[in-house]
Parts: structure tokens; C-alpha cells; sequence
């Protein structure tokens, strides 16, 4: 599975605010320190103003913040809000006109999958991922997780 650039953005726009929780961020700043168009980066500060992530404030001196604390905010009920077709196989998805839908195993499989997917997610907030510095100019080193992943072991 690949992330849609939007979610990959709404990523990195939450992480830098949530580096700067004493003041006000602007969508410039944030283009500019992760190398990001502005007009893409306006349509995912929309997106997660509507969907209760950040507070926006219009105006010269407007910007925004977080609207919950970094520990309130999981990964996975952002990529839920951020990613628009998370049907992986055209049987999972409003469309389908698939002639093996009814007895095709495979459509179980791929739904499971998803869900484990959205699961190991939904484990971390963004507090797990915030970089112990704020970005100075240019894109910042990502940090790992402060949580283990589960190691989990497929085969039988």
C-alpha cells in the first residue's frame, strides 16, 4: 500500500505544528521548511481544519495550531481523514463490478489486511513521531517511533 502525497503532507504539517505549540504557524513557513508547494499544502490545511486537527486563523496574523494535544492525535484516524480511496482492490471499494465478488476469497484477505494496516496506525500519536527539534529551514531528520513495532510473524 502507498500513502496518497496528501497524507504524507497532512503528516509532516501536523509534526512541524506540533513542534511549535507556543505560536501560531503559517502555511509559508511550513512549505518552505519541508520543501512543499503552497497551494497543495493549502488544500491539506483545509482538509485537517475541517476534520478537527488543526484550528486555522485567517487574517495577517493568523496561522494555525493544533486543535488537540499531540497525544490525543492518531495516525491512524488521520489517514482515515486523509486518504479518499482506501479500497485496495476494486472488489472493497463503491464501484465494484467485479463477476468474482461472491465467492472470491481474495476480497477477505485484502479487507484484512487494510484493517491490520490502519490498526499498527491507529497504536501512535503524533507525540510518538515529533522530532525533539523543530525544523530549522530544511526538511528535518525523522525520528523513529519512541514505541517498538510489533514484529509480527507471518508464516505458518
Amino acid at each position: 500500500m502507498r500513502l496518497t502525497q496528501h497524507s504524507d503532507y497532512a503528516m509532516r504539517l501536523l509534526m512541524y505544528v506540533g513542534q511549535h505549540p507556543d505560536r501560531l504557524c503559517t502555511i509559508s513557513e511550513v512549505a518552505r521548511a519541508y520543501d512543499i508547494s503552497e497551494p497543495h499544502l493549502m488544500k491539506v490545511t483545509h482538509r485537517l481544519g475541517q476534520n478537527g486537527w488543526i484550528d486555522t486563523i485567517r487574517g495577517k496574523n493568523g496561522g494555525m495550531r493544533l486543535a488537540k494535544p499531540p497525544k490525543d492525535i492518531r495516525l491512524g484516524a488521520v489517514l482515515r481523514d486523509t486518504e479518499t480511496d482506501l479500497a485496495l482492490v476494486e472488489c472493497l471499494g463503491p464501484n465494484n463490478r467485479c463477476s468474482l465478488s461472491t465467492g472470491c476469497g481474495l476480497t477477505g484477505i485484502v479487507h484484512g489486511a487494510l484493517q491490520a494496516f490502519l490498526e499498527y496506525f491507529d497504536q501512535y500519536t503524533l507525540a510518538d513521531i515529533l522530532p525533539s527539534a523543530p525544523p530549522a529551514t530544511g526538511p528535518s531528520a525523522m525520528a523513529p517511533p519512541t514505541k517498538q513495532p510489533k514484529v509480527v510473524n507471518w508464516v505458518k
